[in-house]
């Protein structure tokens, strides 16, 4: 059984969100320590700005065996939750189970529960959060099969419908806010902060419309790269200060872990800017502008949750494309849930078929060491042929009816009744604990060399704003993989709200 438990920005807020982002080897320290509950068969871990959630199976089929699961991911990610500073996330914890559980999956990589429904970035971090995973030893078949899946199912929505046509991303949510904010933007002092790839994807929307582009980063080789690419000029990142005083909006994406625009710094600005509006438009996670800054005198802040109304705008003409999608995902869903159905069935036949035959060859083994023991190998061989032949025959019928079986609805209820009736369910259990994923030590073999541990990305420190595969301000964000090797913690940060 498949058990979905996370949390992500339907219902849970920036501020507990970006300090449970998981990242690095953190994450493979997450997959071992589910991995070590007596509940847990496989896992992986999805990490974005917009959800960290973990996709696990269950050690049984049963709805005990999912509970028990489903508890167990709650209290590692409480643990985690609890050392990052961020307790008291249960409430905002949300479980799914069985066919509720794939369609959750199915769903989020064909992007239909990102916060910009149709953005791609998400379905690559997921591909990397799954072959993180694979390699630290938390796949097994199932989870291989429902992530292989989920990936084939998000190109058939992309390639299906029309949910993902134009440009959708936060980056182009971010530029339609400030359109809105100043209507043309055309010679507009547009501030980029960071020179990731969501703020190159910013800053050729922001020229595309006319925008005079600066760009401010740690690295100045990258910001005059991305600079002399639009058209744009390149500032130091000292001068980071003198850049504030000068602009009219300032997108905001860097990966830093600490609030890089403090509310001192804006407020030294706004003085030299004589009462003349600061827009920040902050779609890093965790925040690059103190949300404090926002207290100050025309000085606005739109942080990621913000840009919802503005995304609300842009899906309303997507309506249409969105329940031909769901309306795909469903139908996979379903399918997924006869193949699992199967995979149960299969169990069962074998252990029934198993739990026979060596009933019988344990009583021909009596006799052949009694009162046949003056058999000859051929006529011992003969017997174990009639045997087979005579297991294969009472079988046949059984056999096949439960396999007929396998997508009726009933199916459990009769498997449920074999189980019963033939004493298989430890067997059965046995049958699928072959499908567990080996640690990685015994996927290598007794002689083998030890296999490192997966190593994150190299990235710069946990204040530096270099570009990054997927970086902290995206449609979704940093994928599990990446980062400094530990939870996104920032103890100096205030979390204050606006």
């Amino acid at each position: 059984m498949i058990v979905v438990v996370g949390l992500s920005h339907r219902e849970t807020p920036l501020e507990v969100r970006e300090r449970l982002t998981v990242e690095g080897e953190a994450v493979v320290a997450l997959l071992q320590a589910l991995l070590e509950r007596p509940s847990v068969r496989e896992a992986v871990c999805v990490s974005t700005c917009n959800r960290t959630e973990i996709y696990a199976v269950a050690q049984g089929d049963s709805e005990t065996d999912g509970a028990a699961a489903a508890r167990d991911v709650e209290r590692v990610i409480a643990e985690l939750a609890e050392k990052n500073g961020a307790s008291g996330v249960a409430p905002y914890l949300r479980t799914h189970t069985r066919k509720e559980a794939v369609r959750h999956l199915f769903r989020v990589a064909a992007s239909l529960d990102s916060l910009v429904i149709g953005e791609p970035q998400i379905l690559g971090q997921m591909k990397d959060a799954f072959e993180t995973a694979k390699s630290s030893g938390s796949v097994g078949k199932y989870l291989e099969r429902a992530m292989s899946r989920a990936f084939h199912v998000a190109k058939r929505v992309r390639t299906e419908t029309a949910i993902g046509a134009g440009q959708v991303s936060i980056s182009s949510v971010a530029i339609d806010l400030a359109r809105q904010i100043f209507g043309d933007l055309s010679g507009r002092a547009l501030l980029l902060l960071g020179a990731g790839e969501m703020a190159e994807a910013a800053a050729k929307l922001l020229v595309k419309e006319g925008g005079k582009l600066q760009v401010v980063n740690r690295s100045p080789d990258r910001a005059e790269e991305l600079a002399r690419e639009f058209g744009g000029s390149a500032r130091p990142w000292e001068e980071l200060e003198q850049a504030l005083v000068s602009a009219d909006v300032v997108v905001a994406s860097t990966s830093a872990k600490r609030f890089i625009v403090t509310r001192a710094m804006v407020a030294k600005a706004m003085r030299a800017r004589r009462g003349r509006s600061l827009f920040f438009i902050d779609i890093a996670v965790p925040r690059d502008v103190d949300p404090t800054v926002n207290k100050l005198d025309n000085v606005y802040v739109y942080d990621i949750d913000n840009l919802s109304n503005v995304v609300a705008d842009s899906m309303r003409g997507r309506q249409a494309e969105t329940e031909r999608a769901e309306a795909l995902v469903n139908h996979e869903a379903d399918a997924f849930e006869t193949w699992t159905e199967g995979l149960n069935v299969t169990h069962t036949i074998v252990a029934l078929r198993t739990k026979v035959r060596s009933s019988l060859a344990a009583e021909l083994e009596k006799s052949l060491a009694g009162r046949l023991k003056h058999l000859s190998d051929a006529d011992r061989k003969a017997l174990d042929t009639m045997l087979d032949a005579a297991v294969n025959k009472v079988l046949h019928t059984p056999t096949t009816r439960i396999k007929a079986m396998a997508g009726d609805p009933s199916v459990k209820e009769l498997v449920t009744a074999v189980h019963h009736l033939f004493d298989l369910a430890d067997l059965a259990r046995e049958l699928e604990a072959k499908d567990r994923p080996a640690s990685p030590d015994a996927q290598q073999g007794p002689n083998s060399a030890p296999r490192e541990r997966p190593r994150p990305a190299d990235t710069p420190n946990s204040d530096d704003d270099a570009a990054k595969s997927h970086p902290a301000g995206c449609s979704e964000a940093a994928p599990a993989g990446e980062g400094d090797g530990a939870l996104a913690s920032s103890p100096n940060r205030e979390t204050a709200g606006r």
